[in-house]
Order: structure tokens, then sequence, then C-alpha cells
């Protein structure tokens, strides 16, 4: 490999003293939890000693760390609190990305208003998402459930309202049933399509005094809706957002994705593992991922299960999910696409024909005493 000077720091191993002021210890976390984190991510050894800490590894890791530590006296001067393992997932961050620093970290959550919350990315590609939104017009949030894509949307509509970058905001969902039918709802027709949208509501509730969101929604000035109600509209300053966007059908998500209007921005969200459309239903948000890939002004952000900022087993899960569905699909033959040709007893035919062929055939069903009768 030829010598380049950014991959020499890297290369070159080194051991540095790094003195540490009275209550910087809390930096460490519980059990020094957040000093495993810390070695493990940047690759350093770390020993503890009365006024410093003992740094040993590649140059540029142990310069890193340095600079985490300047950050956190710097925070603690300035009054920073951290609280709810907020500090740990802000090292994730910084670790994560060489490109972040701690104290611009911790300090962006404060420059914008969130109503009564005050948020900072817990991963990487949070704060990617968050950066994404505010310079795009229309940003995909993709990935498994956990990840905060709706959550993260939904403060930052609150944040531009707040300040006075929309005037309205407006949470659309599909209303589809996740895999159990609900049968008939008694009600009004907003309290039968409620059920639907009740994360949406939640997340207004958490970040906004009940009262406040109660007189937004009088107003519709928050207006939360399922998806077939905005055919026909077009949203000018508005902040709009899709929630389970991988239900829509690919007709609902065209119509949706051309609402949009004049000095707006439109969020879409969803998890392309958790499609709850009849059989035959091709996604929505599957086809706008294919033809919007390369179009300018739409960012792509994609979430897995190292984003996910739940409960711990809920990460495990999500990973063994997508463990199982990699083995299925290694295991799956591969189907003959449109255009080959199948060769069969009746000779050539198009592999679509084939296909279609194969599941209108007649199952043979076999049971005691029955050898092989067809249905």
């Amino acid at each position: 490999m030829p010598w380049t000077p950014s991959a020499e720091p890297q290369r070159r191993s080194m051991k540095k003293s790094i003195e540490l002021s009275g209550g910087v210890e809390s930096l460490f976390g519980t059990l020094d939890e957040n000093l495993r984190l810390l070695e493990k991510g940047l690759q350093l050894r770390i020993s503890l000693a009365s006024d410093a800490i003992e740094v040993e590894g590649p140059e540029s890791s142990v310069a890193r760390m340095e600079s985490i530590v300047v950050d956190y006296e710097r925070l603690r001067r300035e009054g920073h609190q951290f609280q709810n393992g907020d500090l740990r997932s802000l090292l994730q961050v910084v670790v994560d990305d060489p490109n972040v620093a701690l104290h611009g970290l911790a300090q962006s959550g404060k420059q914008r208003s969130f109503g009564k919350k005050v948020l900072q990315p817990k991963t990487a590609n949070q704060r990617r998402y968050l950066d994404a939104i505010g310079r795009n017009d229309m940003v995909f949030g993709i990935g498994p459930a956990g990840t905060g894509k709706t959550y993260l949307a939904v403060a930052m509509a609150v944040s531009a309202l707040l300040n006075k970058e929309v005037n309205r905001i407006v949470l659309a969902r599909p209303a589809v049933e996740a895999g159990e039918k609900l049968g008939f709802l008694p009600g009004t027709l907003q309290e039968k399509v409620d059920p639907f949208l009740r994360p949406l509501y939640d997340a207004l509730y958490d970040l906004l005094d009940s009262e406040k969101v109660e007189r937004l929604l009088e107003r519709n000035t928050i207006e939360i809706a399922p998806i077939a109600f905005m055919r026909g509209r077009t949203l000018n300053d508005a902040f709009i957002i899709l929630d389970e966007a991988q239900n829509t059908t690919q007709e609902q998500m065209k119509m949706f994705l051309t609402r949009m209007g004049f000095n707006s921005k439109v969020v879409i969200t969803g998890d392309i593992t958790q499609i709850d459309l009849p059989q035959g239903k091709p996604s929505g948000l599957l086809q706008a991922i294919d033809v919007l890939a390369r179009v300018n002004g739409i960012a792509m952000i994609y979430f897995d299960d190292h984003d996910v900022v739940r409960h711990n087993l809920v990460q495990q899960i999500v990973r063994a999910y997508d463990e199982h569905r990699e083995q299925r699909n290694l295991q799956l033959p591969l189907l003959p696409e449109e255009g080959d040709v199948v060769v069969t007893a009746g000779g050539a035919q198009p592999a679509v024909v084939q296909r279609e062929a194969e599941l209108a055939a007649p199952v043979a069903v076999t049971s005691p005493g029955n050898s092989g009768n067809r249905i």
C-alpha cells in the first residue's frame, strides 16, 4: 500500500497522558460504560490515574479522545447537563463519525425549539437524517422499527411550525390493518381512522403540551388524516409527513408525492420489512425508492439495527429477523425473470407464462388412505 499523509497517523501507535479536571469523571459513565464504548469504538487502551487517563492506540484515535475530553470539560463549564443516557448516545455518534465533535453535536439540539423537548440524535444515521431534513425539501427515512424515523420527523415538523417556517403540519398514514381484520368500527369517520393514526398523536403529545396540541388540531394547524384524504389537494407552506409508507400502493404513493406545494417540506418514513398490503399489491415505497433514487433535491436515509433506540431486546429482535430473512433467501431457488425462456415437455415458452401455469396447476394433497387427490 503506498504511503499517504492521511494513512500514516492512523497506523502509528502512541501513548499519551490526558489530564482531567475535577468532575470530568462523569464522562466515564456508570461502571465506566462510556469508557468501554470509547475504547472499543476508537480502538484504544485506556487506564485511569488519579488526575489523568493514560491512552494508547493509533495517533488519530488518541487525538480524538483528547478532543472528546476537552469538549466535555467545556460543556460542563457552560452548564450543559446530560440526562437519560444522552451522553452515551452522543459519544456513540462521535465515535461513528470522525467529522463530528462532541461540543458541536451537544449544542446543535439547543439551536432549535422542539416544543418542550431538547432532542439529540442518538446515532450517526439519526444525525444524517436530521441534517437531510434541514437541507432538503423531500426526505425518505427507511429502516426498521424503533429507529426514531417518525418521532424525529414529527419533532422537525413541530420545530418548523414553532419557528414560523411553515403555517401548518399535515400528518398522513395509510389505514391498513397489520395482519388482523378489525371489522366494523363504530363512531364517526375520524373515530374510525384514529386507531391507525395513534402513533402520530403520541409523538405530538410527547413534544407539546396537551392543551396546545388540542388547540392546533382544532384550528387545523395540525391535520392528521389517512392518505386517501390527500387526493386533489395542493399543500403549500406545510410540513407534510407520510408515515408507514411501505403500506401505500404505487398509485397512492405517486398521488401523495404530487401534493407538495410551494414552501413545503415532505418526509416519508417506512419499513420495507413490514409490508401489510394484500398479497399481490406492490408497495409504493419500494417503487419510489427505485424511481426517485437519482432525483436531485430528494435525500434517502437508511437506518439499520444499530440505530434502534428502544429496549436493547428490540435491536436484537430486528437483527435476528434480518438474519433469518437473509438465510431464507439463500435457500430459495431463483425464479426466472420476464423475458427468459423455459423449456418444458410442451416445448419452449416464456418464463412468465410457465410461472403462471405452475401457480394455476392443481395441488396434490396426501392424507392417510389418500395417496394423491387433486384440488
